[in-house]
This record gives structure tokens, sequence and C-alpha cells, in this order.
């Protein structure tokens, strides 16, 4: 394991690789550390491989907290870790073409409950998670430059099975709403373009029953509590401003991210799950790390751990 110092040197490495500002690393050792400790803690009770979901909003900094904690789980506490996105299950292109001719046209925009692969999830939990011989597993993946799957070369492959799965997404977890909350539209675009409702049922009904056999498969559930609706706008259109520019370090960058008005339409499509959200999962999650205005982690709170003995293995 690493000293202190040797820890901060290769947090500090890996943070401005991310384009992360300077607070980050003291951020680390205040959120992700503790939470790694309590990761280790389950690992240690459950006695097997298990899943953590991490949810937040679109651009809240999931995907962030993922890599960090893994590299903790990894560098710091010797336990393998590997991270799953809900984004690398999308539906291929052709297939939320032919989603949106059948059912309905809002379905080609991949995001909402209904454009992934809920099946390919299972089964690579399971390949990860799963007792039993050593095995070889291939992540899936998805090329949003392309919007569609990556391509066969573009996959790498994981040694199974692992001690730790991070599985983040920005609606795992996430429980479906009742029947009564779909009635009215709660932005523009559904008002004009789901005007009977059959969109949004749709992906309630995905959410209640495929995505319940996924979300299943969860130990414990940490959320990234954004502040508001309004802050998902601007966040995510930072983060693709961020994606442009890691792109143009590789001389790509006209081929990757979108447009203000294209981020704009685009995070229209979370806005009800999210709402739904923030008024929900914090009553159910095991852990909400809140995000401040500025976009920094500013407090936590944990609650049920099951090795705090408030909950039975549900493999058992």
């Amino acid at each position: 394991m690493s000293s202190s110092g040797n820890s901060e040197s290769w947090i500090d490495d890996l943070r401005r690789a991310e384009r992360l500002p300077a607070n980050y690393t003291a951020m680390v050792f205040d959120y992700v550390v503790p939470l790694a400790e309590r990761v280790r803690a389950l690992h240690a009770f459950r006695g097997r491989s298990i899943v953590i979901g991490i949810n937040g909003a679109q651009g809240s900094g999931k995907s962030t907290l993922a890599l960090f904690l893994a590299n903790w789980l990894e560098r710091e506490l010797g336990l393998t870790a590997v991270t799953l996105s809900l984004d690398d299950l999308y539906l291929d292109r052709q297939t939320r073409k032919d989603l949106a001719q059948s059912r309905h046209p809002l379905l080609r925009t991949r995001g909402v409950p209904g454009t992934h692969d809920v099946d390919l999830g299972i089964s690579i939990l399971k390949a990860l998670t799963d007792e039993g011989p050593g095995r070889v597993v291939t992540m899936p993946g998805f090329d949003k430059a392309r919007d569609d799957q990556a391509r066969p070369s573009e996959l790498y492959r994981v040694d199974a099975p692992v001690d730790v799965v991070l599985f983040e997404g920005w609606c795992v977890g996430t429980l479906p709403q009742p029947e009564t909350d779909l009635i009215d539209p709660v932005n523009v675009l559904e008002a004009q373009e789901d005007v009977d409702g059959a969109w949004r049922s749709f992906v309630n009904n995905e959410l209640e029953r495929h995505y319940a056999d996924l979300f299943e498969r969860l130990d414990v559930l940490v959320m990234l509590r954004v502040p508001s609706f309004d802050k998902v706008l601007e966040w995510r259109e930072l983060q693709e401003k961020m994606l442009f520019e890691k792109a143009d370090d590789k001389g790509a960058g006209e081929t990757v991210g979108m447009n203000a008005a294209e981020v704009r339409r685009f995070v229209l499509h979370f806005e009800r799950l999210t709402r739904h959200m923030l008024e929900t999962m914090p009553d159910y999650a095991n852990t909400v790390i809140d995000i401040d205005d500025s976009h920094n982690m500013a407090d936590m709170t944990h609650r049920n751990w099951p090795f705090e003995g408030a909950s039975r293995d549900p493999r058992t």
C-alpha cells in the first residue's frame, strides 16, 4: 500500500489528466477515501464480489467519482475494481431507430430507460461477480461521437471475478413513478412531442420491469445529489466542453460532442426522472453525497449499509 505522500502524487496526476480543479485532491481524501473504506468493509462482510451503484444527474461527477474510487480501491486497498457505465449499455443506433419507428420517435435519442441493453448489463454483472473458475469478460462500450456501439477493436477485457464493480449511470437505482405523476408534461419537449404521454409511459414501464431486474444486482446505492435540475444543463454544457478539449488534445475535436442547442434539447429528455430522483432517492440510497452550487462535494451521509445490520444479502 502507498504512503500518504505517494497517494497524493497519483491523485494529483490523475486529477490533472482529467482537467479537474486543484481542490479535487482534498475532496478525494474527504469523500472518496471514507467511501472506499465502507466499500472494503462491505466486501469483507459479504465475503464475495459486490456491486456498488453510483447514481447522479447529467454532469454531476459520477464518472469522476467512480474513476478515483476504483483507483483508491486498487492502489491503496488491494482490491480489484472495475467500472461499468450505464452508457456502455446503449442500444446501437439502428436498434434505436427501429424502436423510434415502432414505439415512439423520442426513443431515437439515447439515455432514458428503454434505450439500453438491459439483458447485456445483467449478463456482464453476473460474469464479473459470479464465483467459480476465472474467466475473461469483454466489457461493452459506446462511441458517443458516432452515436453507436463501440467497435470490437475498441473494447477491453477484464479478468473475473473482481472484488468490486462500480456501476455508474444517471438513472441507476431509480424507482418508477406513480402513474398519476405521468399525466402532466414537465417541459416543452413532453408537451409538444409526447402529447399523449406514450413516451413517458413506455419509459416508466421499462424502469418498473426490465431495469428493476438490473438494479437488483446492486449491493448498495450511492447518490450524487445535485442542488437542482437547473444546474444540470449548466454542468452538462461544461462536461461537453471538456469532451471537446480532451478530443483536441488527441487531434479529433471536430468529431466529438454536441453544440449548445443540442445539449439543451438532449437534457430535456432527462428532466422528468431527474426531478423524480431528487425527490425520492435520498430516502432510500445508502449514501448521499451532496454537490454544491460550485460543483464541489460538500456533504456525505450514510444509512442502512448491510454491515450495519440493516439488510440481508438479496442473493441468498
